[in-house]
């Protein structure tokens, strides 16, 4: 039975990297007693695939992790399990079963992702930040240098931002996001503070992920639907 794990990630344990999350998870599985599928040969390890991994600083109320089970478990079970063996700052909240096929892998599905932004304290500019956003958003094109591993090259991130609007010192964004189209909140912030001759400081931002999306639209039309409503629960 192919599973999808939802949970949140925040306190101390947003600075802890997607390596040592995984492994979290490794000896949570083991310790609540979930039977989960190994893989075969010399050195087996756990079947098990993260949908997109969060930045280290990030905090989130939407990760996903996708696994294979024995033994059928209700979700409610499973939750229950995980979060008594598990430690402050990591949440299971969901546990839904998922049709078979690589198409429903979490990691191949996701295609965006809505953020909050604000600026930490001591990092607000002296000036008028808020009153621009819906001018910026309502440009047709927004070109950046966007860094690669090997190079620089001229991006128009516009079409990767589905949604950016302001409420409180608090930005809203709804981002393309995956392996085709990938925009970061910080590069989208830094744009536009950049707009107001604004030069932004480093890690001047907090950032929580809220949910992640996979696209089960056609190429004319978007339908961003959240990985969880992919699957059901298990009772």
């Amino acid at each position: 039975m192919k599973v999808r794990v939802k949970f949140s990630k925040y306190g101390i344990m947003k600075f802890i990297g997607h390596l040592d999350v995984m492994r979290y998870f490794q000896k949570a599985i083991r310790r609540a007693g979930i039977d989960i599928v190994y893989t075969e040969g010399l050195s087996p390890h756990m079947v098990m695939s993260f949908a997109s991994p969060l930045g280290v600083g990030l905090t989130s109320d939407a990760e996903y992790m996708d696994i294979e089970i024995k033994t059928p478990i209700t979700s409610a079970e499973a939750i229950d399990a995980l979060n008594r063996v598990g430690v402050e700052g990591i949440e299971v909240t969901g546990f839904y079963q998922i049709p078979e096929g690589k198409a429903s892998k979490a990691m191949t599905l996701v295609a965006a992702a809505d953020y909050t932004v604000r600026f930490r304290k001591g990092y607000e500019p002296a000036v008028d930040w808020q009153s621009g956003i819906s001018h910026f958003f309502a440009q047709k094109s927004i070109t950046v240098m966007k860094k690669t591993k090997k190079s620089e090259k001229e991006v128009d991130i516009r079409p990767m931002i589905y949604e950016m609007s302001v409420n409180a010192g608090t930005v809203f964004l709804k981002l393309s996001s995956g392996s085709v189209d990938n925009l970061k909140p910080e590069l989208v912030m830094d744009t536009y503070m950049k707009t107001l001759g604004i030069e932004p400081e480093p890690f001047a931002y907090e950032i929580h992920r809220c949910e992640v999306y996979a696209d089960m639209g056609t190429e004319d039309h978007r339908k961003l639907v959240t990985l969880a409503s992919l699957g059901k629960e298990i009772v």
